[in-house]
């Protein structure tokens, strides 16, 4: 049930009446069961003084495009009523009339654009309103027979609009509404929201949690868990063997909604979706429609529900009826756009943003691992939602048509056009081995930085996590994850890719970095000190190859591999015959790798760098002692040593290999494969020739 949250302490710190907004608009936004991801909006009605020093009444409103749980005082509207109540008297006005005239009313240029339903606040004579998207109001406001329930709920306290999209009309509508009724405490909106409102902004805040506890209960009292979503249909499978079907098919999911831009994929199992997807009535009630408009642009109109009996052996059945369905969805969605269309409307990408599989659980696509987080968020409010309206009734939505207006409205995507640009690697994902490393860690920090995402795969787990934590710090939540792998153990390997299927979807880019490096004279050289080379420079670059070759062919997208060579892949180092063999062995897999990768639209090139000592958990331990005996100096000397050997007098470092690493892997080398390039100063007997 939801609780309030205000705290008296806190909200007596604040300083005025955009502070208490701030705040108020903070613990709305912070239970999604209250307003959604994006949606929902507040207001507070006070007097500033303008650049003359006139007392003038403004009205702060949420900004376009701003979350209510993360607001800041930056991100809401000021906008003077003197300016804005004349519009009352209008019979009608456009959207982009609107648009336009409330741009004038603005007390500074800098604030964002105004919230869509910026005059729903305006009209209304109260001084703090909230418009929220409660999963308990939505539900009453989305089963057919809610308005006569509401009745039953609240008396005479509500108005009832039925649905119009926001805009000047629905702004009007409810607030003759509310004038009409003297005995109004809310509004109801059918099929899209709540409406609330108090002279403070603690009595405004009370009175949303006081509404929504009152459907809530109503709700609770209807409700019958033997029959939740028609009763049980299918048995839902362990955790452990769920998990391992969805990494099994993932991969097979990317690539079947990655043809016009890739997506980044989510995995959700949580109870509610399990209940959900499992039910009798799931596969029709799945299809009616969104459960609020403020879904649609994230979750489509519907979600793509996948007919299957759950069977942890039938993968191949399960990878055939999802290849078949996104395929079906794809010419369905197309379709729907052609049926309703306006001049100038463009397609988004039609593959599904909800995918739904019995047994199993919810899959999630989207530009990045938030965007597909926020489908996944929307989509439990929309199984909640149809939890209730199920309880009370038939659960309804919109009309194709008015969907249709919505997902595509101009005013609504405008808040998509505030996003960050793409840039080079967005919507793809790296898997670096050594991750944790220097050449690793930098990689990882170059590729994020223009929209990756990256796993870091490491014996050191604690290093990797270190260097993921960073990352996620700068750029955002699960940019980056670590996954503890030994590149030799090919159980380990194998486990490390299905990691990557559940965390992201699959793999674009990998970047095979892993290393160590021995030194002894050819006949010191031992067995084991031949084998350890053998193992992790070429047995472990085969696997994590190899691996990533099944996944990038499961996709059927194409590919990236970068092997981290040496200069000592095509030059015979002294006192080094075990791990110079091995890095030469490298190098070639990677060729042969590319010969075969070809038609799979994979490429795979290799990197030839030289001394990078900094960062590096190999300079740091006995190679550098043995590297420096063999050349007769002291280990402090090798950084000028090898600068010196350099024809361009230089010092290799992590970040240059990066810069390498991300050419190779970006759009600038698509038409190279099978290439081995230089990153060492310039060592001309290492010239490749």
């Amino acid at each position: 049930m939801v609780q309030s949250l205000w705290e008296n302490e806190k909200a007596a710190q604040l300083e005025g009446g955009l502070a208490e907004l701030v705040y108020r608009s903070n613990i709305i936004g912070a239970d999604r069961r209250v307003c959604n991801f994006g949606g929902g909006n507040t207001s507070t009605k006070t007097t500033v003084t303008d650049f003359r020093g006139r007392d003038v009444e403004v009205m702060y409103v949420k900004g376009s495009g701003s979350d209510l749980a993360s607001m800041k005082a930056g991100n809401f509207t000021g906008l003077r009523m003197d300016d804005i109540r004349p519009l009352f008297e209008r019979s009608e006005m456009p959207d982009e009339e609107m648009v336009a005239y409330l741009v004038n009313c603005m007390i500074d240029s800098k604030h964002p654009r105004a919230s869509i339903e910026t005059l729903l606040h305006a009209f209304l004579p109260f001084k703090h309103v909230d418009h929220t998207h409660p999963d308990s109001i939505i539900s009453l406001c989305c089963a057919d027979n809610g308005k006569a329930l509401a009745k039953e709920i609240f008396g005479d306290r509500f108005v009832w609009v039925p649905y119009v999209r926001p805009g000047f009309n629905l702004s009007k509508m409810i607030a003759e509404g509310v004038l009409a009724n003297p005995n109004a405490e809310l509004v109801l909106m059918e099929k899209h929201g709540l409406v609330t409102w108090g002279d403070t902004s603690e009595e405004c805040y009370a009175q949303t949690i006081k509404i929504i506890s009152e459907a809530e209960a109503f709700i609770e009292s209807r409700f019958d868990e033997a029959s939740l979503f028609g009763g049980v249909k299918y048995e839902v499978l362990e955790s452990e063997v769920r998990r391992n079907v969805a990494a099994q098919v993932m991969p097979t999911i990317r690539g079947a909604v990655s043809d016009a831009k890739k997506m980044i994929l989510t995995f959700d199992d949580e109870a509610d979706v399990l209940a959900f997807v499992s039910g009798q009535d799931s596969p029709q009630l799945s299809q009616v429609g969104a459960a609020c408009p403020d879904h649609l642009v994230h979750t489509k109109v519907v979600p793509l529900y996948i007919d299957w009996t759950p069977n942890a052996e039938d993968i191949d059945g399960l990878k055939a009826k999802l290849s078949e369905g996104i395929a079906a969805y794809k010419e369905q969605y197309k379709a729907y756009f052609d049926r309703n269309k306006n001049e100038g409307d463009v397609m988004f990408e039609a593959a599904p943003r909800v995918i739904l599989i019995p047994g199993i659980g919810m899959i999630n696509t989207g530009k990045s691992w938030a965007m597909a987080q926020v489908s996944g968020a929307l989509y439990h409010r929309a199984i909640a939602v149809m939890r209730g309206a199920t309880a009370l009734g038939d659960f309804v939505s919109l009309s194709e048509n008015e969907s249709y207006n919505v997902e595509y409205w101009p005013l609504e995507l405008y808040k998509l056009s505030l996003a960050p640009a793409e840039t080079e690697f967005s919507r793809k994902v790296a898997f670096i081995t050594g991750g944790a490393g220097g050449i690793g860690s930098e990689t990882a920090r170059r590729l994020v930085s223009e929209g990756a995402h990256v796993v870091l795969a490491d014996l050191n787990l604690e290093g990797a996590q270190k260097v993921a934590a960073e990352i996620n710090e700068k750029y955002g939540d699960h940019r980056a994850t670590a996954v503890k792998m030994d590149v030799t153990s090919e159980e380990q390997v194998t486990a490390a890719y299905a990691e990557t299927a559940l965390a992201y979807g699959g793999v674009d880019i990998i970047v095979n970095n892993a290393g160590l490096a021995t030194s002894s004279p050819f006949d010191e050289t031992s067995l084991k000190e031949w084998n350890l080379n053998m193992n992790v420079l070429g047995t472990g670059y085969f696997l994590v190859a190899r691996e990533a070759f099944k996944m990038m062919k499961q996709q059927s997208i194409g590919g990236n591999m970068v092997f981290i060579g040496s200069k000592n892949s095509v030059y015979a180092g002294k006192n080094a015959s075990a791990y110079s063999a091995a890095k030469a062995l490298e190098a070639h897999l990677a060729r042969c790798i590319a010969a075969e990768g070809g038609e799979f639209g994979i490429r795979v090139n290799t990197i030839l760098p030289d001394a990078i000592l900094q960062g590096s958990a190999i300079w740091n331990g006995s190679w550098r002692n043995e590297r420096a005996a063999a050349y007769g100096i002291e280990p402090d000397q090798l950084e000028e040593y090898y600068r010196k050997r350099t024809t361009l007098l230089v010092n290799i470092y992590p970040r240059d290999i990066a810069e390498g690493i991300a050419f190779f892997a970006s759009s600038k080398a698509d038409k190279t494969t099978g290439c081995m390039l230089t990153i060492d100063g310039g060592v001309p007997a290492a010239f490749t020739r």
